[in-house]
């Protein structure tokens, strides 16, 4: 009988995963760690151990994503993927076999947890919460007026010092006019502080002028680049772009709250109430230079992400987070990741334009633009066909010129405003590997820097009917527990108050950055700014009404000795005023200040010498007339490639990016500019013209009215012999400009 034998199906078991330490850290070893090791770590990567791969190098991507081999930077560059890349960089390159190897390893690998530890940089000063301080106590209760009083006496009391006493009335009444407006008191004004020395009623009436607007406007447009062309080779006119300075000085005026301020700008047609103001004020986001015709249009189109990431990140952060768009920052705890996460938030903003010309957008309700964009249609269809009767019969039909004018007049046309528009839903953000729009890495949604937020903010993953990103983006800065946005903004209105910021780099807070002269002081400030509604004019109150504040410029040899740079605030520092400040105060102690507001950009005359090199002088600038010279600089059209030659020896910021401090140079053109300059001298002439006829023919009584207008303060017993001497021998506009050209005119006080 026969007997039959069970079949048996044997399967063999599958192969092992590859093991990093068995199989894939001796190839490793081999050809690369030679760069990629302990000792070399060559762009901050090490292969030496299975976290260095999967944690990557600066560029914040893993050299070895988990479960997917075809996206990871070393099979991409072993095998020579990237044009530009090809590791080993010398050698035999890696067998089909060894390759094998390391796809087989990284698809069986998972993520790394997240680390225990911070990295590197959490614990520095600027990242941790904002807590309120308490005041410290001190000797000389006498001398504190406010809280502010209390932080710099402790300091100063510590080294056994005393402040500077304080600034003679004229001298204060000067700085403060000054300071808040960029305007020097008239006579009225310097007798009405005469009667009644009450800084307190002086802030209060000057913060309700809208010369105060004028003045503290400006300060902002240096941090957000305002320009009014693109820059680049043909450095086009930006059309309305003058509406968004409007803006901004309306808001200073109206005292905008700073979380509003901030919404306003970044996100103002995402709010639930957009107008036609928060539609100008997002015009923030269009300011930056723009090329025209790029050789790459790729590569400009992340230019111009890369210029609102920079820029958002500085002015509200203090935080130079455009580092880390091709690598991990070098020093702060800001990774690629983090920067592409903030590109993401903007990524959906597109500019309108047509071809190389840029265009405006309509400023109204939704509902309103959208009848208009129907109507256009409209009219453009119509067009069309008269266009076509025209070739066909040689004259377009009445009938369809009535309609479009008919058309035009039941639905006019809404204003026009210079602002980039979100279409939805925005594209997917890519983080690229060193920074190469070619290279795109893992996908990155919207984030904010990790370093920053305990937790994410909630961007919408629904768009109606924007992406609504720019809004989070906007409250998230906003937020009480944010730790950097209060601390920047209060630093920022110390440093144009007193010169120097607590934190002398406003636009650095990171570990390069300076530490705060008075750390205290600095979060105490921040917690009363917020706790105060975010007021501007509250907290310019509370630094003017200090001592600190209304001290002297007076020196002490040994506290100089000690401390240079005033870092313990033992005087009120020196500083010169800038050069819209400094035109400013010609124009109105010549008499010949147009206060008028507002509206396009004037003309200021250029030297013919400054238009030498273009090819066409009488079309990129056009000198307006005189009486529209005269109004505040800050109304003068700013352009990128030709800057008013006496702006600019005069140290006005840098218009291509975010300037947080003016530059103070003392260069000999800034001397002959003040002396010999075609505006210095047409000044002196109004200055001299003026003199005569409110002083009469008396030198003596001219020279008194000089100084009072100028100086706010009458001649000392010296300057009057000298001056009236002066005048034996030369002319009354000699005199003027001699005046305009004292440095006491050129700082505050």
């Amino acid at each position: 009988m026969k007997r039959w034998l069970p079949f048996v199906l044997w399967i063999a078991p599958a192969p092992a995963a590859p093991d990093f330490a068995r199989d894939v850290k001796p190839l490793l070893d081999r050809r690369c760690v030679m760069c990629h090791g302990a000792k070399a770590a060559l762009h901050g990567l090490r292969l030496d151990t299975r976290e260095g791969a999967l944690r990557g190098g600066e560029s914040g991507v893993p050299a070895a994503i988990p479960g997917n081999s075809a996206a990871s930077l070393i099979v991409r560059y072993v095998t020579g993927q990237e044009k530009d890349v090809i590791m080993p960089p010398s050698g035999p390159r890696l067998t089909a076999d060894e390759i094998r190897l390391l796809r087989e390893w990284i698809d069986s690998e998972t993520p790394l947890a997240a680390p225990a530890a911070k990295p590197k940089g959490y614990d520095h000063w600027s990242f941790q919460p904002v807590s309120k301080p308490a005041v410290p106590a001190v000797r000389d209760k006498a001398w504190v007026r406010n809280e502010i009083d209390s932080f710099v006496l402790a300091g100063l009391e510590a080294k056994g010092w005393r402040p500077s006493p304080p600034a003679r009335p004229e001298q204060l009444s000067r700085r403060v006019f000054l300071d808040l407006t960029g305007l020097p008191p008239t006579l009225a004004e310097q007798e009405a502080f005469r009667r009644d020395p009450s800084i307190s009623r002086l802030a209060a009436d000057l913060l309700g002028r809208p010369t105060y607007g004028e003045r503290w406007g400006r300060h902002w447009l240096d941090l957000v680049r305002y320009a009014e062309s693109n820059g680049y080779e043909r450095d086009g006119h930006k059309p309305e772009a003058y509406k968004y300075r409007d803006w901004v000085i309306g808001a200073f005026n109206r005292d905008m709250p700073y979380d509003r301020f901030i919404a306003e700008q970044l996100a103002g047609d995402e709010l639930d109430d957009a107008n036609e103001d928060t539609l100008i004020a997002t015009g923030y986001n269009r300011l930056g230079p723009w090329d025209d015709e790029p050789a790459d249009p790729v590569e400009d189109r992340f230019d111009q992400l890369d210029d609102l990431v920079s820029t958002t990140s500085q002015v509200f952060l203090g935080l130079t987070l455009g580092c880390a768009r091709c690598h991990n920052h070098k020093f702060d705890p800001l990774t690629a990741a983090d920067y592409y996460g903030m590109a993401a938030v903007f990524n959906g903003l597109k500019r309108p334009q047509k071809g190389r010309t840029e265009l405006t957008l309509p400023i109204g309700p939704r509902d309103r633009v959208e009848r208009e964009q129907d109507r256009d249609r409209r009219i453009h269809s119509l067009a069309a066909a008269a266009l076509a009767e025209m070739q066909t019969l040689g004259a377009a039909s009445p009938a369809a010129l009535d309609a479009m004018a008919a058309i035009r007049r039941a639905e006019p046309d809404l204003p026009r405003g210079y602002f980039l528009h979100e279409p939805v839903p925005p594209p997917k953000t890519f983080l690229l590997i060193r920074g190469k729009p070619g290279r795109p890495g893992p996908e990155t949604p919207p984030a904010v820097p990790a370093v920053l937020a305990k937790e994410q903010p909630r961007f919408p993953e629904k768009e109606s009917p924007t992406s609504r990103r720019r809004l989070t983006l906007a409250r998230w800065l906003a937020a009480r527990d944010n730790p950097l946005t209060a601390r920047v903004i209060v630093n920022r209105v110390w440093h144009y108050h007193f010169g120097e910021g607590l934190v002398r780099t406003p636009s650095d807070f990171g570990t390069l950055g300076q530490k705060p002269t008075h750390p205290e002081l600095l979060d105490w400030l921040a917690v009363w700014f917020v706790d105060h509604g975010y007021s501007f004019k509250a907290l310019h109150r509370l630094i003017l009404e200090s001592n600190t504040y209304r001290m002297a410029k007076s020196t002490n040899e040994a506290y100089a000795a000690a401390d240079p740079e005033n870092r313990l605030l033992w005087r009120f520092p020196y500083r010169r005023l800038e050069a819209e400040a400094i035109r400013d105060s010609m124009l109105a102690t010549s008499g010949r200040v147009n206060p008028r507001m507002g509206g396009p950009s004037m003309f200021p005359e250029v030297p013919e010498a400054a238009m030498a090199g273009s090819s066409d002088p009488d079309k990129i600038w056009k000198a307006s007339p005189e009486e529209e010279r005269s109004r505040r600089t800050v109304y003068a059209f700013l352009k990128r490639s030709l800057i008013v030659p006496m702006l600019e020896v005069l140290d006005l910021c840098d218009t291509a990016r975010t300037s947080a401090q003016r530059m103070t140079t003392s260069v000999a053109p800034q001397a002959l500019t003040l002396f010999n300059g075609d505006f210095v001298n047409a000044q002196a002439r109004h200055f001299a013209t003026r003199l005569r006829a409110e002083a009469g023919a008396d030198p003596a009584s001219q020279v008194e009215l000089a100084y009072r207008l100028a100086l706010a303060r009458p001649p000392t017993p010296a300057e009057r012999v000298k001056m009236t001497g002066f005048l034996q021998r030369e002319s009354l506009e000699q005199l003027a400009r001699v005046v305009f050209n004292l440095n006491e005119f050129v700082y505050t006080d």
